[in-house]
């Protein structure tokens, strides 16, 4: 929809002699039924001004078209000014000037966003930096309206600043060049550069022919645009769909077509647990849509999963036009009847009832989805409701389809793929959290690596230690903490003084790509920003909101934080229904802990501000399970740390699942001469990290001490080879001899660095004069171990030291 358009003479003539903000207020009522806000009109009144200073150059053709207003279709968004003609080649040629009336601004380290007064708001809000957002407009028309990409339509976008009084380094920061680049700048005193831009890409005027096009021109995907999707997702095995996603996929595509058939709309109903791959689907749906040219979106309540699952497709953390394919669920409040062909919204629970900044537009979100579309996929998960603002659960789907006239599909994920593919931790969860009783009152952790640990430190040690391998382990925790970093950088949010443990809730810059953010493990993510995602393993901080009391689990809404808003409106429900609103309110805060401790593929750490709930947690642990019972090489000493590697069950290893013994030294010391034995006296099982592969002979093991603290601090988990070849001196070895009595192992073995010095014989071979264990630490007191030569034959290498894995 254009709101005003005409030539460029007769925009002249509305601007200096009819004033064109008028004018166009009168078009806006016209075509919306609306009058403009005073904010906006001011806006007009300020900058088309500038506007026709520009447009007066003689040298600009007098019927080049001139739009205003242009609502970019199937989007809330409106271009400023639209400029159309011919360049000398005859090309038709498109102009967007994206108009600010900025007079500062200040830089934000989020790609293509910048701190500014903007709409007539109090006080700076973060929003597009004025380039991108002129660029990104162009790329909508150019992946969706056809006349613009069946027509050869050149797209030349950029950004006029007609108060912004000179480059500054924040405008025109060096991070903000690839857009600009893209869509240049243009300020105060550049307007003759801005009326140069405009002559060399309209030479001739068009007489408003391609605003026509433009306007009436359909709205479906290019093929270039399908085309680049679907390559994306080649040679990605995360997207590749196995098991029951395979049907859920064919049967959305079987709906996708009848409704394209017919005027009956169909609404598909996908039921799936953590981990069951719903957005594995989803996405894979978006490309297969497009790929038919269908007018297709992924839609999300949730910034955080558009956000990735745009990164992990382009590979890049940067703005791009496949971007504009990921939607949130608050832009259909005005969307006209079947605007779209399939709409695929991914975590459906998660929808409103209201929609905006302020929850004001619109009625339901559910509805709005399906009237919008002729075919509505949605994905959605019961027990993952974390606010409540959430209304998609699947009966509410059901009854705006039925009243909606749709058909109803409706099928299930049943297949695990998270949290080692363990159902029965799934239904452990359920039943520990006492969200529903099921038969899994106990959980083994060979199935799956969950712990409970003494402290938020050792909590996120373990994390960053598990993150090192491959950027695929972060903290979260419960919103009972505030957010004072958000207004001072510099200070702490989740504060737990007696472990001495600070941090600060997810970053500011780049939030809703926390989680696979290259610097983010220092930080602590939250629900809004993990849920629909996964990492190999999550540590998860129980806040004081979810305790044990009286034999049982209890929540607290009271302990959230002040600023959490998914309870908001709790305190005028207990008014009316107390039983009901704390019912409600206790389901809230156990699903969003189950949603936290679900996000781990390989394992989950948990930590308990309530110690009463640390211990219960404890004791629902299977008395055979690795996470029970203390391995045979963990030290008594307080703050012992834990072993930071998945254990492997014996089904596991029976199917040729990598994996390596955990043994003591001690052990391994009495065992040195036969392999075997070392394997066999193992009860403890691991996975080694993504970059080590598992060999014959390794096995892992825990350095008790302080002799080699330089290089293995006391308590280290580390990775050693049993019976070494070859040299050993100037490695670090572990040695057995009947003449050592090491305090620190408590036998005749221990590990330190080896040095020898050799003569040759009398029959030209050599032999040892003196071999040396040399100790390496900060503290006094570890004096060198002397072997003589009379003595050296007695002493065996048990093992070489590799390096520490935590």
């Amino acid at each position: 929809m254009i709101v005003y358009q005409a030539t460029k003479s007769q925009f002249i003539r509305d601007t200096f002699q009819n004033d064109i903000e008028y004018v166009l207020s009168q078009q806006y009522l016209r075509t919306t039924g609306r009058h403009p806000a005073p904010a906006e009109f001011k806006a007009w009144q300020n900058s088309l001004f500038e506007v026709g200073e520009v447009l007066k150059d003689e040298r600009i053709p007098d019927d080049m078209g001139v739009a205003l207003e242009y609502t970019v279709p199937q989007t809330s968004k409106r271009i400023d000014v639209l400029l159309t003609g011919e360049d000398e080649a005859g090309v038709p040629k498109l102009i967007i000037i994206e108009l600010k009336q900025w007079s500062e601004a200040r830089f934000s380290e989020k790609d293509g966003i910048i701190w500014a007064r903007r709409g007539g708001k109090a006080g700076e809000t973060e929003g597009p930096h004025p380039s991108y957002q002129a660029w990104s407009y162009a790329a909508l028309l150019n992946d969706f309206n056809t006349a613009v990409y069946e027509g050869g339509v050149a797209l030349q976008p950029c950004a006029y600043l007609h108060n912004y009084p000179r480059r500054d380094g924040v405008i025109d920061h060096p991070a903000y060049a690839a857009h600009m680049a893209r869509a240049p700048l243009f300020l105060r005193k550049e307007a003759d550069q801005l009326k140069d831009f405009i002559r060399q890409h309209v030479r001739h005027g068009d007489k408003r022919k391609l605003l026509y096009l433009i306007e009436h021109g359909k709205i479906r995907p290019s093929k270039m645009l399908a085309d680049s999707v679907a390559g994306l997702l080649q040679g990605k095995p995360e997207f590749v769909l196995v098991d029951d996603q395979k049907l859920v996929f064919e049967t959305v595509l079987q709906a996708d077509a009848k409704a394209h058939k017919s005027t009956r709309k169909q609404v598909v109903i996908v039921q799936g647990g953590p981990g069951t791959g719903k957005t594995v689907v989803a996405v894979n749906l978006l490309a297969a849509l497009l790929k038919r040219q269908r007018n297709a979106r992924y839609v999300s309540k949730n910034a955080a999963p558009r956000s990735v699952y745009a990164a992990k497709l382009t590979g890049t953390f940067k703005k791009t036009h496949i971007h504009n394919l990921f939607s949130g669920s608050g832009a259909f409040t005005e969307s006209p009847l079947n605007e779209f062909d399939t709409l695929i919204v991914d975590e459906a629970h998660r929808l409103n009832e209201k929609s905006g900044l302020y929850s004001n537009l619109g009625e339901n979100q559910v509805k709005e989805v399906i009237h919008a579309s002729r075919c509505t996929v949605f994905f959605v998960d019961d027990d993952q409701r974390v606010t409540l603002a959430d209304v998609g659960h699947s009966d509410e789907l059901r009854k705006w389809a039925r009243e909606l006239g749709a058909d109803v599909t409706e099928l299930e994920l049943a297949s695990q793929f998270r949290c080692s593919g363990s159902d029965g931790y799934l239904a452990w969860l359920d039943d520990v959290l006492a969200i529903r009783p099921t038969a899994n009152t106990e959980l083994d952790t060979h199935e799956y690596d969950f712990r409970v640990v003494s402290s938020p430190t050792e909590l996120h040690a373990l994390i960053e230690d598990k993150n090192r391998a491959s950027n695929k382990a972060r903290v979260v925790a419960g919103y009972c903490w505030g957010w004072p970093s958000k207004k001072d950088p510099q200070a702490f949010d989740i504060v737990i003084p007696e472990h001495g443990y600070r941090r600060q809730w997810n970053l500011t810059q780049d939030g809703s790509l926390w989680i696979m953010a290259d610097a983010s493990v220092a930080q602590v993510g939250c629900i809004h920003t993990c849920q629909g995602l996964e990492v190999d393993h999550v540590g998860v901080i129980i806040g004081p909101d979810l305790v044990y009391r009286d034999g049982r689990i209890q929540t607290d809404p009271k302990a959230r934080a002040k600023s959490d808003k998914s309870i908001r409106g709790l305190g005028a429900m207990m008014k009316r229904d107390p039983e009901g609103a704390q019912a409600l309110a206790d389901r809230i805060i156990k699903n969003t802990y189950r949603t936290l401790m679900t996000r781990g593929m390989k394992g989950c750490y948990v930590y308990c501000c309530d110690p009463a709930l640390g211990e219960y947690l404890r004791s629902r642990l299977s008395k055979h399970s690795a996470a029970s019972e203390p391995l045979e090489t963990q030290p008594a000493q307080p703050g012992a740390k834990v072993l930071p590697l998945r254990r492997v069950s014996e089904q596991e290893r029976a199917q040729g699942v990598p994996a390596v013994p955990v043994v003591s030294l001690k052990f391994a010391a009495g065992s040195f001469s036969d392999p075997q034995a070392l394997e066999e006296g193992a009860t403890t099982w691991v996975e080694l990290p993504e970059k080590i592969a598992s060999q014959p002979g390794l096995f892992v093991a825990q350095v008790v001490g302080e002799s080699m603290n330089k290089c293995i601090p006391n308590g280290a988990w580390c990775l050693f080879r049993a019976n070494p070849q070859g040299t050993r001196h100037g490695k670090i070895v572990v040695v057995q001899h009947r003449r050592i009595s090491d305090p620190e192992t408590g036998g005749s073995y221990t590990i330190k660095r080896y040095r020898s010095e050799k003569v040759v014989d009398m029959s030209g071979g050599w032999r040892h004069e003196r071999i040396e264990l040399v100790p390496e630490s900060d503290l006094p007191g570890f004096a060198v171990l002397t072997v003589r030569a009379d003595d050296a034959d007695d002493l065996a290498v048990v093992a070489e030291w590799l390096k520490v894995l935590g």
